[in-house]
């Protein structure tokens, strides 16, 4: 184990990797969804903190005259397209198991094939799965131990990941046609996910990056800060996701969500506005329809007007004449 270390350290060292900060550990962590009463994050202006939450973002990111002109000749712009790294962009499952099974190999250990098992590895929280479901760890430091080198692992396929899911590029493609802007969201560091999406061809398509350097608290918090850096109100954003957990997300901030079955089956997606297990599915006309039903002022209290008949005219003579 001794040697393998080393050997990683020279790859890295090869690689020019030292030279990145220390490998984040958010990878294997079990994220919270945020936002469940439309809170947001807090930033800070030169007269102090501001409280920005789902509300603020939908008033603040109101379109201006111009843009409203622009919109209603192409009304495919205003949206705004929000997709999540993990089995959205990248196959990150086979990432994740790859990283598990080596750490297994090194440990001389064997990782059980059935299902709940495999859910959970994939799933779960990195501590969680460790000392709950393979009991490998009971002590702290062979806990953090096990913790560091499996992320270590993962990144050492990252570095060679260089395809995109299939079909994301032409579908990347057609939204670009449609003049729609996209963000990626992730819990990696940002030259890590920049360096990947150069390695998959796909850093033109991206307007915008939500990564660890956000310093974002929930799954929500991340699509709140891509719908702001897209300049587009949170309800007229569409999120792509692969979990159940992105899409109570995306609903917690008032955006639709797309999810890819495949990660996740879909009976567990139930809840997204649109499930597709595949990219070539989808269409531009797909999105128009999932706001079709949506006014300018959807969520919103409204007041129902009852029509009433105007009272009857008694006919006198003067009505006559």
């Amino acid at each position: 184990r001794a040697r393998n270390g080393r050997q990683m350290r020279m790859r890295r060292m090869a690689s020019g990797f030292d030279a990145f900060p220390p490998l984040p550990g958010k990878v294997f962590v079990e994220e919270t969804i945020g936002a469940e009463y439309g809170e947001g994050f807090e930033t800070f202006r030169m007269d102090g903190p501001l409280n920005i939450d789902v509300d603020y973002l939908n008033e603040k990111l109101q379109e201006c005259f111009l843009q409203r002109i622009r919109h209603a000749m192409k009304p495919d712009e205003a949206f705004g397209l929000i997709f999540s790294w993990d089995n959205v962009i990248a196959d990150t499952d086979s990432l994740k198991l790859d990283a598990w099974r080596q750490l297994a190999l090194e440990e001389g250990k064997d990782i059980p094939t059935a299902a709940h098992i495999q859910k959970s590895i994939l799933h779960g929280a990195a501590d969680h799965v460790l000392r709950k479901v393979l009991y490998w760890a009971k002590e702290d430091d062979q806990m953090e131990r096990l913790k560091a080198r499996l992320i270590e692992l993962y990144y050492e396929s990252l570095f060679k990941l260089d395809t995109p899911v299939e079909g994301l590029r032409e579908w990347l493609d057609a939204v670009r046609t449609a003049g729609i802007p996209c963000a990626v969201a992730s819990s990696l560091d940002r030259r890590c996910m920049v360096e990947a999406l150069d390695r998959m061809a796909l850093s033109k398509y991206f307007k915008a990056i939500v990564t660890d350097e956000d310093d974002m608290e929930s799954i929500a918090h991340r699509f709140l800060s891509a719908a702001v850096k897209l300049d587009r109100k949170p309800s007229k954003c569409i999120v792509f996701e692969d979990d159940p957990r992105g899409v109570t997300a995306a609903h917690n901030c008032t955006m639709m969500a797309v999810s890819l079955i495949g990660a996740h089956p879909a009976y567990e997606l139930e809840q997204a506005d649109l499930a597709v297990a595949r990219y070539s599915e989808l269409s531009v006309i797909n999105l128009r329809r999932m706001f079709a039903h949506k006014g300018l002022s959807f969520m919103d209290m409204q007041k129902q007007i009852i029509e009433r008949s105007p009272p009857k005219r008694k006919l006198t003579v003067d009505t006559i004449f």
